[in-house]
């Protein structure tokens, strides 16, 4: 039986190696989605855009909240908010789909040509375009009302490249695990569920008293979503030594999921 090298270095080869495959596959994905509806992509811009002033609406109008108890305006919030939900919004399509990547795909389990391991950065990319999208959404809504962005939107993707890394480590354990536990996936529509209110999207983590603001930072969503709004709406440049650290961290996560993927995959084709 073939082995399947789990090295490091065989995780980005196989995106290099199989990139125009993989290009071919998130365009599909990403239209698929889409496919015989009237407006076509037209929705992935319309969904955020209806999202945000739902939000808008809900929480500064309804709840009459403001971002840490402030005097902020009514858009902040909803432009606050909406940062942390674009990034939480990746992380969840990419995580709720992984269990079903494999299960979802037989035929490819049984055409060794196929390469199994780039389903996870089909995934990611397809969920790293709604992002984009939802990000020109606010992009949009925050030049009406503040005008120019801050400079330091330009630095985002030193934030997303992290959070990229940490998702493909996750969906490649959780793609392997899918396939041999078949609960997995209403599990993490669970979990996912739970996480995102323990995340700060709808309030800032010193918001928390400080006895439980580090349980807090136990979420390796909070960096990241707290590292993108300064970055994208308060104009602040990250502290280079926390990202320099979460780079090293979610590098290591994603050559764990991707060994545990490759040493695993010998026995999709007999579960599946």
């Amino acid at each position: 039986m073939r082995d399947f090298s789990a090295s490091p270095v065989e995780m980005f080869a196989s995106l290099w190696r199989n990139r125009e495959l993989i290009k071919a596959s998130t365009k599909r994905e990403v239209l698929g989605r889409y496919r015989g509806s009237a407006l076509g992509l037209l929705w992935s811009f319309a969904n955020p855009l209806f999202m945000l002033a739902v939000y808008t609406f809900v929480f500064s109008v309804v709840f009459k909240a403001r971002w840490g108890g402030g005097e902020g305006s009514k858009v902040e919030f909803a432009l606050v908010l909406f940062a942390g939900l674009m990034v939480f919004n990746f992380f969840a399509e990419c995580v709720n789909r992984a269990p079903s990547l494999i299960v979802g795909n037989p035929n490819f389990v049984k055409k060794v040509i196929f390469p199994l391991e780039i389903l996870p950065f089909i995934a990611v990319f397809a969920a790293l375009y709604h992002f984009v999208v939802s990000l020109a959404v606010w992009l949009l809504a925050y030049m009406v009302f503040f005008g120019v962005p801050h400079i330091t939107i330009l630095l985002l993707p030193l934030a997303l490249i992290p959070l990229a890394l940490f998702v493909l480590g996750l969906s490649w354990a959780l793609a392997s695990l899918g396939v041999f536990l078949r609960d997995v996936a209403q599990l993490i529509g669970t979990l996912t569920t739970v996480l995102m209110f323990l995340s700060p999207i709808f309030y800032p983590a010193s918001a928390l008293p400080e006895a439980y603001q580090h349980i807090l930072y136990l979420n390796p969503m909070t960096a990241v979503i707290e590292m993108v709004r300064d970055l994208i709406y308060w104009g602040v440049m990250p502290d280079w030594t926390l990202l320099s650290i979460y780079f090293v961290a979610m590098v290591l996560v994603a050559w764990g999921g991707f060994a545990w993927f490759q040493k695993t995959r010998k026995g999709f084709a007999d579960v599946l």
